[in-house]
């Protein structure tokens, strides 16, 4: 696990006490979990675990993965106030070298974390009809918090191309994010695997 990165979310969840409270769940989550068949999902990048507890309230079993262990401890304590515990299955995984077993999650989300190498495989652990969600910033002039690595941003029009014909885009769209900390521009995906 990258020690470096692990000590800069750590310190990023330590410092800024909005990303430690209650969030609501992304609303591409609640607009599409009537779409999915089956219950097992995996948040990816889950942070303090708002898609992770509404998808458990749910009736998902939930693999919530994150690099930092204060997120992951925020998380734990609002599931004890929540929701069943067996439900959620919390791991601190460096996601640069993560790799998701093949066909195995109904439903799949990433919000505000973008690694290219990773689409792909989230889309491979997929099942059957299974159904994808990314989420996350884009490279846009009028972002207003400067200096982003644009490594981590989103070109236009860039998620759709990671889907070919095994795939359904069931949604896509590029929008300025709102309650945020930064007015950012995003896109957001909706997938269902084919076959």
């Amino acid at each position: 696990m990258s020690q470096q990165d692990q000590v800069k979310w750590d310190k990023k969840y330590t410092e800024n006490d909005k990303l430690l409270g209650f969030r609501e769940a992304s609303p591409l989550l609640k607009q599409f979990l009537t779409s999915v068949q089956g219950s097992k999902a995996l948040d990816i990048a889950c942070g303090t675990g708002r898609n992770t507890l509404y998808l458990a309230q749910n009736g998902f079993e939930v693999d919530a993965l994150d690099i930092s262990a204060v997120a992951l401890q925020e998380l734990t304590q609002h599931m004890q106030k929540v929701t069943d515990l067996a439900f959620i299955h919390t791991q601190l995984v460096d996601l640069d070298s993560y790799t998701p077993p093949l066909s195995t999650y109904d439903m799949i989300i990433q919000t505000n974390f973008l690694d290219r190498r990773l689409i792909p495989l989230l889309a491979q652990a997929l099942t059957k009809n299974g159904i994808l969600i990314i989420e996350t910033y884009m490279i846009d002039p009028e972002n207003e918090k400067k200096g982003s690595n644009e490594t981590y941003l989103l070109k236009a029009g860039e998620l759709p191309t990671y889907f070919d014909e095994h795939y359904e885009i069931l949604f896509y769209d590029e929008f300025w994010n709102q309650g945020e900390n930064y007015r950012m521009r995003k896109q957001g995906i909706v997938v269902k695997r084919l076959s």
